[in-house]
């Protein structure tokens, strides 16, 4: 790898496998929401990385996973022609289902607390920033779009994933210890 500077960002422009194109559109923005949630998923392997609990190391290895198949969402929607499988949804239902089984019943909407809540909210936004440029953008790469419509699979992937995070604070909080706190109106 060269320098890891290009200078086309000097003049606002990025480059994907399409070609060179202003950070303002919608397919630079799209992968800035991607990228930020790789992110945040980051820190949070970091900070549970930190536990090193029986428990909280299940969960490491669950936002690895996360991370490479944001990567390849990443790259897929930059024109590499990587596909997404869309396997990895029934994969992160399974996750789901697995942890909700092991938690109480959740009656009360709750106040989010915890990196891993922080990573839903902004999950939510990088599945707008998709959403958004998917709906303008007709797919040419098929790979990426699989079944269903455009871009069904990551967008089914994206919207799982907020669920996922969501149930993996609350695993990881009540496993640590934590008690959640009900939000009363």
């Amino acid at each position: 790898m060269g320098k890891i500077y290009t200078k086309r960002g000097d003049k606002g422009k990025t480059q994907t496998f399409f070609g060179e194109m202003s950070k303002a559109e919608s397919l630079a923005e799209a992968l800035g929401g991607i990228d930020e949630l790789n992110s945040w998923i980051g820190l949070c392997r970091t900070k549970i990385q930190k536990t090193n609990d029986k428990y909280t190391n299940q969960i490491q290895k669950e936002l690895k996973k996360i991370q490479n198949n944001l990567l390849v969402i990443g790259s897929g929607l930059s024109g590499s022609g990587l596909g997404f499988k869309s396997y990895e949804v029934r994969r992160l239902e399974r996750v789901i289902d697995k942890l909700t089984e092991e938690l109480p019943p959740l009656k009360n909407f709750i106040y989010p607390v915890g990196e891993l809540q922080v990573a839903r909210a902004v999950c939510r936004r990088a599945e707008r920033r998709v959403v958004g440029y998917l709906r303008n953008n007709a797919p040419s790469d098929p790979p990426l779009y699989q079944r269903g419509g455009r871009g069904s699979s990551v967008l089914r992937y994206l919207n799982r994933l907020s669920d996922a995070l969501f149930v993996m604070a609350r695993w990881v909080n009540f496993k640590l210890g934590g008690k959640e706190e009900v939000w009363r109106s």
